[in-house]
């Protein structure tokens, strides 16, 4: 209980601004350790490559029928012709085994099935046998190109739209950073790539993409006014903003991140279910690179590029004269021995008396409080001044 409590009070310094970890002024770091992790995805991915499934490259499937045969049994009866790729298999009913090998080599489809034959003790009229050809696979890999450009697409000018274009910039430097790493982890791990994973992979550009969304929100609302005040640049609305929803992501993010879990390595470990396998990897990388990203790098690369524009860098300047003044009037207040708040304040209304329009500086800005005013000199009293000899009429 009490682990859960301060939890919650962490939660509650981070929203209220009490407690902030400065996400965004940090960005080279978060950037320097995503490239490394690209640099490690796009290495797999060019070096391995990738292991495409039967549905992708073609192959053969094999479903034999006898009594009381087993998963390993099937395994060692066909491991000499795999070669690199990993044979599914599956037990399929009580008395019934299928067998998917993934391979372009057709020439060897009848010595397999014979082989079968021979080291399970079943005879060909028990084994069912199937080629597949690449060419189906090939349609669901351009579908499925279709299908990510066209979603690409609409989330760039949804996000345009609805927020702003650097907005979109940003989700969609995450939403291909997410993409990128789990290809590159399909690569590295040698899972072989079938519909399942081009599911998966479909599925965390939504969630990925939610998950910026709610951050961008937050980050919207708390930059709303943000040049009509001279106390807080950009970066730093930004980053409270992003602390602001720091508990939620992660929450949101481990509760999903359980289940997918599960399925990997329970599911897919354990019980050795192959397509369940495929899409609870893409799932789990999916989700832990984009939790990452949402927090990392969308919101960081927001904050830079908003930095560049010329309202952000006057009111960056702004801020640090601001800071500049304060620390002044505060080392002057310590030599003085006055309490420093008092004497910013006093800085603060001397500085707040006129601007080059012979305006009040603050007015509108609602940052500042001005300090007491000089009453203004009555017109008889002005007048009774302005005599001659300057003496007043009694």
């Amino acid at each position: 209980m009490s682990r859960l409590s301060n939890l919650r009070s962490v939660g509650h310094k981070l929203y209220s601004g009490e407690m902030e970890y400065d996400f965004v002024g940090r960005q080279k770091r978060w950037y320097a350790v995503s490239a490394l992790i690209l640099i490690l995805a796009v290495g797999g991915l060019l070096g391995r490559g990738l292991s495409k499934g039967i549905e992708f490259e073609g192959g053969a499937v094999y479903t034999v029928s006898k009594p009381g045969i087993t998963v390993s049994q099937a395994h060692e009866a066909i491991n000499e012709y795999t070669g690199d790729h990993e044979p599914i298999v599956q037990k399929v009913g009580g008395d019934k085994v299928r067998i998917q090998i993934a391979s372009k080599d057709t020439a060897k489809f009848n010595d397999i099935k014979n082989a079968l034959s021979n080291k399970l003790g079943v005879s060909q009229n028990n084994i069912e046998s199937e080629l597949v050809g690449p060419s189906w696979g090939k349609e669901i890999s351009n579908k499925a190109m279709q299908g990510l450009v066209i979603f690409m697409i609409l989330v760039v000018i949804y996000l345009t739209v609805a927020f702003e274009w650097r907005m979109a910039l940003a989700a969609f430097v995450a939403l291909v950073h997410d993409i990128v790493i789990t290809v590159g982890v399909y690569a590295l791990v040698g899972f072989e790539v079938t519909p399942g994973t081009v599911i998966g992979l479909l599925t965390i550009l939504g969630y990925s993409l939610y998950d910026t969304v709610v951050v961008f929100d937050t980050v919207r609302e708390n930059t709303r006014s943000i040049t009509k005040q001279n106390k807080m640049t950009f970066s730093a609305a930004a980053n409270r903003g992003l602390n602001q929803t720091l508990v939620r992501s992660i929450n949101t993010s481990v509760v999903a991140l359980l289940p997918v879990g599960s399925l990997l390595f329970v599911g897919g470990g354990l019980l050795g279910a192959g397509m369940l396998k495929d899409i609870a990897l893409s799932l789990f990388v999916g989700l832990a690179a984009g939790a990452f990203s949402s927090i990392f790098i969308a919101t960081p690369l927001y904050a830079d590029m908003k930095e560049r524009t010329p309202e952000m860098r006057a009111l960056k300047k702004r801020v640090e004269q601001h800071q500049a003044a304060q620390a002044k009037a505060a080392a002057k207040a310590a030599a003085a021995g006055e309490p420093a708040a008092d004497t910013a304040a006093d800085h603060d209304a001397d500085d707040e008396d006129e601007d080059d329009d012979g305006e009040p500086a603050g007015a509108g800005s609602g940052t500042r409080t001005p300090g007491p005013r000089r009453q203004p000199v009555s017109n008889r009293s002005r007048a009774s001044r302005n005599r001659p000899g300057g003496k007043r009429k009694h």
